[in-house]
């Protein structure tokens, strides 16, 4: 088998950055071989019609095939050099000089022609599938507009520091992360999101690099340095995509350095056991066997289709915003056995508000919430910044001190000089205060205790997505388990696994214990089965890690999330883990489609030719055409999966 082949399928990651192949087989180059094996087929044809002398004849044959095939010679002298004596251009260079030496000059032409044809084909499917990767590496921003004395400087956005103010006009890109200081727009996500639907901004909102601003101008102040950026994360998983190869692909490289001495040595033993039992006789006929066979033996097919399919399957996935890190993901994501979800901000909105205030001993509920608020100021937990939104007033944090967010529970924090603990049921129990434990109105509670004294709760309630539903029937339709581990209350985990569905709940979890959960559905597994974990915030990058597969949910929310998953969906659509799945399923399927069709066309053809049973023009065919259709077949994985 090739080389050529396994240095197409182990070069992608460079082909995600623009960089061509040894073959140079860009458009332009693949053009120009195109006119040239033309040319050559023009001089076959007209040799073919008329009678000329031999010696002209072979000189012409000769001229035709230098014409057509003198890039492939000087590939295969190139490699001999380098000590790839098997790739694809020598095979090629052998059996074509064989048949010059036996005479066959029109096959000879023919076969680097067809060969030429075939190849050119071949590369405008690959950049089919390369071009919708590299759609998606058009969000990298050009410039940033910073404004200095009344005008607009553009600016490298690696050059803008946080709390810079940038200026985004309609139609540009917006560079960096940031908060909108002046100005309301609309702005297309579908870079990031794969959703096409704009999104309206305005003063105080969280603005992603890489949305296109639609309409009106924005100012921006920066909360991010470029390399941290939303679209630097973005560009950076899918540059790096490829460089994970999954089993299959392993297999297919290992594959190719133990086939293609073997057919080698197959091929001179068709020479060879013929001349010691019959003389030389029929040598150009054995000559010939073996020359058919070479060229039958180079398995691109295999090569080159199934690296394609796997890196069809992560371009159709980019488009939809969901970015798989490699291909040796698909094949987990292809076959779970259950997918285990976090709850809050991935089943459930994430947008928590604060429904009711309940006070106690005498506590008013203004002094209740300005209470929780203080003690929640320093956490970026969504219950904390409910709570700090219900409030409405920016916290004087010189107020504070000794603030110390507890794993699991809540907050302890000094507050005039009052010790204040804001949290949950197990908060309280750590530190022996007595609360009630009645209905929590379907929301979650926040007890505040108050120097060891309780004065009330809020009441944090967080609706569940519209998708959530259809998401967790679809798993279960395929026949997928679900599993919601949750670190909040078992009532409220209760509510949302009955009206999702959900076939088994843990709630009152710690990460620790989410991961302990994880691996015990891990241990019980069926062989070659997955667990696929879904979480978006820092406290699931654990699970997400220990999982067979992690999925960042609200891809650009946590960055130790997104770092830890190794699939990262670039909204809050939940729905998107089933898309991912089929896509996986999908891409699979196809890959042992080429697998199959590659292997038993190469065998029966092996067959035939060793036999005498075929000629050389079948042989191209099974090189070249098989090829074809199984790259063909692996770009129907670019097509996009619908819900």
């Amino acid at each position: 088998m090739c080389n050529h082949c396994c240095e197409h399928s182990n070069h992608h990651s460079e082909e995600v950055n623009g960089h061509e192949h040894e073959h140079n087989h860009g458009s332009g180059a693949g053009i120009n071989n195109l006119y040239r094996a033309g040319i050559a087929a023009v001089i076959v044809a007209v040799l073919m019609l008329l009678s000329t002398d031999k010696i002209l004849n072979f000189v012409l044959y000769l001229a035709a095939y230098l014409i057509a095939g003198v890039d492939v010679a000087a590939s295969a002298v190139k490699n001999i050099l380098k000590g790839n004596f098997f790739d694809e251009n020598f095979l090629m260079s052998i059996a074509v000089i064989g048949a010059f030496c036996i005479g066959e000059y029109p096959e000879a032409v023919s076969v680097m022609v067809l060969y030429q044809i075939g190849e050119f084909l071949q590369h405008k499917a690959v950049d089919k599938s390369r071009k919708s990767i590299s759609e998606l590496m058009d969000i990298r921003p050009e410039y940033a507009n910073i404004e200095e004395d009344g005008i607009l400087i553009q600016k490298n956005p690696e050059e803008i520091a946080v709390n810079d103010v940038i200026v985004v006009k309609a139609g540009e890109k917006i560079p960096l992360d940031g908060t909108v200081k002046e100005g309301s727009s609309f702005i297309d996500t579908s870079s990031l999101t794969g959703e096409s639907t704009l999104k309206e901004v305005k003063r105080g909102d969280e603005v992603l690099s890489g949305s296109v601003n639609k309409n009106g101008v924005l100012k921006i102040i920066v909360n991010k340095l470029y390399k941290d950026s939303a679209v630097s994360k973005i560009l950076e998983l899918v540059e790096n995509a490829a460089s994970k190869k999954s089993k299959t692909e392993s297999f297919i490289t290992k594959f190719a350095k133990f086939y293609t001495p073997i057919v080698v040595i197959c091929a001179v033993l068709i020479v060879l056991i013929p001349l010691i039992f019959t003389g030389v006789q029929n040598v150009n006929i054995w000559i010939e066997r073996a020359l058919t066979f070479l060229v039958i033996s180079c398995p691109c097919a295999l090569v080159i289709s199934v690296p394609l399919t796997f890196f069809s399957g992560i371009g159709a996935a980019s488009r939809l915003g969901i970015l798989i890190k490699g291909s040796s993901y698909i094949e987990k994501l292809a076959s779970p056995d259950c997918v285990v979800f976090d709850k809050t901000g991935t089943l459930t909105n994430g947008s928590f508000k604060v429904t009711d205030i309940i006070p106690e001993g005498g506590t008013s509920k203004e002094e209740l919430l300005e209470i929780a608020a203080y003690a929640e100021s320093y956490s970026n937990h969504p219950i904390a910044l409910s709570v700090k939104e219900a409030y409405g007033i920016l916290t004087d944090n010189s107020r504070i001190s000794n603030a110390v967010e507890i794993e699991g529970s809540g907050v302890k924090a000094e507050i005039d000089g009052n010790i204040v603990l804001a949290g949950n049921k197990k908060l309280t129990d750590k530190f022996n205060i007595s609360v009630p434990v009645d209905e929590e109105n379907g929301g979650t509670a926040v007890y505040i205790v108050k120097n060891n004294v309780y004065t009330g709760k809020l009441i944090i309630s967080d609706g569940i997505k519209s998708e959530a539903y259809q998401t967790i029937s679809s798993l279960q339709r395929i026949n997928i388990k679900t599993v919601m581990l949750t670190g909040d209350s078992i009532q409220n985990a209760r509510e949302a696994a009955e009206k999702l569905k959900i076939d088994k709940y843990y709630a009152s979890l710690l990460p620790k214990e989410k991961v302990k959960k994880t691996e015990e559905l891990m241990d019980i597994k069926p062989r070659g089965k997955s667990i696929i974990f879904v979480g978006d915030g820092i406290n699931d990058a654990p699970v997400l890690m220990r999982s067979d597969i992690g999925i960042a949910m609200g891809a650009l929310g946590s960055d130790a999330a997104i770092e830890a998953a190794d699939v990262v969906i670039t909204d809050d659509n939940p729905l998107k883990i089933y898309t991912a799945i089929r896509i996986s399923k999908r891409t699979i399927q196809i890959a042992n489609q080429n697998i199959i069709f590659a292997i038993g066309i190469k065998l029966l053809f092996l067959v035939l030719g060793g036999l005498g049973l075929m000629t050389m023009w079948g042989a191209v065919f099974s090189d070249v055409g098989v090829t074809l259709i199984a790259v063909l077949n692996s770009l129907r994985n670019l097509k996009v999966v619908k819900e």
